[in-house]
């Protein structure tokens, strides 16, 4: 999900996107309290009528694809052909880049042609449709922890830069904080292997993309294994729709840590129900408006609309962790308080991790 859809929010209903006052806040002296909310199903029942009033203009909108290469075909990728895999993927970048210009799509060219550059270590790209890209920071031939961001609505080649700045962010954290003596220290990918879907959209509240994406998300964490070798620690970081895409994956995800930032809602009634072996992690920003997201799952027409139990909820079990004030795009933010916590917890000091 993306920050557009809460100050959508905000406009239409007239506070901010954590309405009802989310940790860290405080009320003011003599301000009274606000009336309660309204009943759980009338929000979600004015949250479905307003995407409905959008989705279908938008719809019209969208523009049409963009022609690019097939990906390149590589064999399962190994240590030693880590440097192959990278150029191989940016020389595909660049194909991309110059069909897409051939069409008229310069801002699409100009994404494929920044991922193209030397310095950039690509497991994966596909540039089809609304794209696809694993990259890579740090070596990963080298490193004994590797942290994966799993990205949330919104974001394609052509928002790509944004889901980088986090995962840069996060590995100069690491890089900063790793003890003196772990070699080569952290490696972090960002992963965008999947076609994640518009905020304001029905794929944003049902499970159906994150269902297509959970067996790419669980192949490519068994590759990297088999980079970095079966005793490296794996953390997953999964943001917005993106922890769906985790929640639907846990089973069978061969990680160490699974990180719910920011989340709607995984589609499990707890953390025991993922089934996972994984360590299960979540936060939420003081001012993030994912906050006021009725967490429930309703059966319609085939599939669920909704994601269940919060995973911040005591009922649903996971380790809640301090993420500040922020608000849904703030978790990677140099300085935080979450980032502080994250990079915490992808070393392994997991008792240092503040707890909300």
């Amino acid at each position: 999900m993306g920050v557009e859809a809460g100050r959508f929010a905000e406009r239409r209903l007239g506070g901010s996107g954590a309405a009802g006052g989310g940790p860290g806040r405080e009320r003011a002296p003599g301000r009274e309290r606000a009336p309660a909310r309204s009943p759980r199903w009338v929000r979600a029942l004015l949250a479905g009528l307003v995407t409905a009033a959008v989705v279908v203009p938008l719809t019209a909108a969208i523009r049409p694809g963009i022609p690019a290469p097939d990906p390149a075909d590589l064999a399962p990728v190994t240590a030693s052909t880590l440097e192959e895999a990278y150029a191989a993927n940016r020389a595909n970048a660049e194909l991309a880049a110059r069909t897409a210009a051939g069409h008229g799509d310069r801002h699409r060219a100009a994404a494929d042609r920044a991922l193209a550059v030397p310095s950039r270590r690509l497991l994966l790209f596909d540039g089809r449709g609304s794209g696809r890209a694993a990259e890579v920071f740090g070596d990963l031939a080298h490193t004994d922890r590797v942290a994966v961001l799993v990205p949330g609505s919104d974001t394609s080649l052509d928002t790509y830069e944004r889901f980088r700045t986090a995962a840069a962010a996060l590995h100069r954290g690491l890089t900063r904080q790793a003890p003196a003596g772990t070699g080569s220290g952290t490696a972090v990918v960002a992963w965008l292997g999947y076609t994640t879907p518009a905020t304001v959209s029905t794929t944003a509240i049902t499970p159906d993309r994150a269902d297509e994406a959970a067996p790419d998300l669980r192949e490519f964490v068994r590759g990297l294994r088999g980079v970095t070798g079966p005793d490296s620690r794996i953390t997953l970081l999964c943001h917005s729709y993106g922890s769906v895409v985790c929640g639907r994956a846990a089973d069978g995800l061969d990680a160490d840590d699974l990180v719910l930032l920011g989340s709607p809602g995984t589609g499990a009634d707890s953390a025991a129900d993922l089934r996972t072996r994984a360590r299960v992690w979540a936060a939420r920003g003081g001012d993030d408006w994912v906050a006021e997201v009725p967490h429930t799952a309703v059966a319609l027409l085939g599939t669920t609309v909704g994601f269940g139990t919060d995973p911040v909820s005591p009922d649903f079990g996971a380790r809640v962790f301090s993420a500040g004030d922020g608000g849904h795009s703030d978790y990677f933010r140099p300085g935080s308080a979450c980032l502080t916590n994250l990079v915490r917890i992808v070393l392994g000091e997991t008792s240092e991790v503040t707890r909300a």
